[in-house]
């Protein structure tokens, strides 16, 4: 009964939305409060974020006294079960997600995102945020499948693209405000600018994005001047070295928390930043985070921040969510389920440098396409662990694991460059992930290869962190010509492989990436992804969970 009473309210709740300035949440008690202001009360901001379509509950690593240790966690019909929990307990609550909700997983590609849809909306969410891929099926799609939600949605640097560069109006309205006893709570909303670099630059046809800075001042200011915010946050999903830049320069002063996604951090206690909080809850589903407001005369006089887990053993599924999941999975099931190999190791992606997933994909690469003097693959983040044995006694990899590894399949694509340009490419990369400039910081983590060998300084100075690089054993030259492979991002130049400009004969090989995956497991099972230490920092540990430096932050 309370969860259609909840339904129905979001229902309503969404009616006349289209300008995104809405004062009333459909989740909160202000219908119950309106004739009884409260001098005193509290409330709590749920936060999700980069579930990357993980519907059912996974195996997740958590690093403790120095181990990695593995339990069950996430889910979207667990969540929904630690949410009704929540939600039980608190008068005043508010859920957001703040993006990455449409890839990630098999079943999204299938039906091109819309099988997450009545999924998203039976959670009973209060807003979201678009993250970086949102742009997956292209704009058209994303408007249609973020319009189908039934929250609001807002993002302050999205805008449509008149042409020539020039933009035109905001896609989405650039703020929300929530109302409790006469009390406003304002949400501003800003994506990752950097979307046309990171994804390829076709899937974000269409749109251009602003940095934050250019407009956050002003929005601020409606926000607390005109509008008369009590609490003004950020909702972001910038990766937690640009929330931590945004947090310490001066247009962000007002703003009192930055309520973070895109990089995956587990940030249990917030990082103060000169004029605001940051905090980002994790991935996959594994954890919200809880923010909680107390409030006296109007004014927020305490905060308290924790990171909840979902942990799919406390939390049984909900009957509704489940169902709803196993509907839509149906038509599916049997090629997502299909065991398409094994790895008789834990596979996950959670360090910086290398992973069992990541050489696997390497390992696949070379195996399909041999005699390339280096292969290349991203420092790609999403993909949940998978660490549980069947009867066989090594861990299935399903076809739905393939796409959870790799959800955006490409052509594995060859070319030609210098050893020179190798080594500025290299430089570049690791700029990427480890300036001192939090930046300047790239959404990735470092670039993964087979058939080279490199030795860097992760803190070392810009430019300057090579120390070392062999190819097939010997001495990067220069003037020597390599051969490269790495997959195809639509909309690049023909010149452009990963990243590297100037690639010279580029073609396309007969394979996809997935079909490698395929081909070199059903070959090659049981698999045994032993990082090669391709890539070795000499100022950091193997094990090196995140790309953060400089402020009290530990990934656990």
């Amino acid at each position: 009964m309370k969860s259609n009473r909840r339904k129905f309210l979001s229902q309503l709740g969404a009616i006349g939305t289209g300008t995104g300035l809405m004062t009333l949440n459909p989740f909160s008690s202000e219908a119950k409060t309106r004739k009884k202001k409260k001098e005193s009360f509290t409330i709590s901001i749920y936060q999700t974020t980069d579930v990357h379509c993980q519907i059912h509950p996974h195996d997740e690593l958590f690093w403790e006294n120095g181990q990695s240790v593995f339990r069950k966690t996430g889910g979207y019909a667990h969540l929904k079960s630690l949410m009704e929990s929540e939600r039980e307990k608190e008068e005043n609550s508010f859920l957001i997600d703040t993006g990455d909700m449409f890839q990630g997983s098999e079943l999204s590609v299938k039906t091109t995102g819309e099988a997450m849809v009545p999924i998203l909306n039976e959670i009973g969410y209060d807003l979201y945020l678009p993250g970086n891929w949102e742009v997956i099926y292209y704009k058209q799609a994303m408007q249609h499948l973020l319009g189908s939600l039934h929250a609001p949605k807002i993002c302050a640097n999205m805008y449509h693209d008149k042409g020539n560069g020039k933009k035109g109006e905001l896609i989405f309205p650039p703020y929300y405000i929530w109302t409790v006893n006469g009390v406003k709570f304002g949400f501003l909303g800003y994506t990752d600018h950097l979307v046309p670099k990171r994804q390829p630059p076709m899937l974000s046809k269409g749109i251009l994005y602003s940095k934050p800075e250019e407009n956050l001042a002003h929005y601020v200011d409606v926000l607390r001047n005109q509008e008369k915010c009590a609490f003004v946050a950020i909702i972001a999903h910038l990766g937690l070295s640009q929330q931590i830049h945004l947090g310490n320069i001066p247009e962000c002063e007002g703003v009192d928390y930055i309520l973070g996604g895109d990089t995956h951090e587990r940030v249990r206690k917030p990082i103060q930043g000169k004029y605001a909080k940051i905090v980002e809850p994790g991935a996959f589903g594994s954890f919200v985070g809880k923010l909680q407001l107390k409030i006296e005369n109007g004014k927020v006089v305490e905060d308290n921040y924790s990171l909840l887990e979902v942990s799919a053993e406390k939390f049984p599924a909900d009957k509704d969510v489940a169902k709803l999941i196993k509907k839509n999975e149906k038509p599916f099931q049997k090629e997502i389920f299909d065991v398409v190999g094994y790895s008789a190791l834990p596979l996950y992606r959670y360090f910086v440098i290398e992973n069992p997933i990541d050489t696997m994909v390497l390992d696949a690469i070379s195996w399909q396409v041999p005699e390339i003097d280096i292969v290349l693959s991203n420092g790609f983040r999403f993909c949940p662990p998978n660490t549980s044995p069947d009867h066989t006694g090594n861990i299935p990899i399903t076809h739905g694991y393939i796409y959870d590894m790799l959800p955006f399949d490409a052509y594995i694509r060859t070319g030609q460059v210098t050893g020179s340009q190798i080594k500025t490419w290299l430089e570049k990369e690791l700029n990427n992930v480890f300036a001192e400039d939090a930046s300047k910081r790239f959404g990735g983590w470092v670039i993964k290869f087979r058939g080279m060998e490199v030795e860097f300084l992760a803190f070392g100075e810009e430019g300057d962190r090579v120390q070392k690089v062999l190819v097939k054993g010997q001495p990067l030259d220069f003037e020597k010509t390599y051969t490269i492979s790495a997959c195809e991002r639509e909309g690049d130049a023909d010149d452009i492989l990963c990243r590297i400009k100037g690639v010279k004969n580029t073609q396309n090989t007969p394979f996809t990436m997935h079909e490698s995956m395929i081909n070199y497991l059903a070959a090659n099972s049981p698999v045994h992804p032993i990082p090669p230490k391709s890539a070795v920092a000499l100022d950091a540990p193997a094990t090196l969970l995140t790309q953060v430096s400089g402020v009290d932050y530990q990934f656990t």
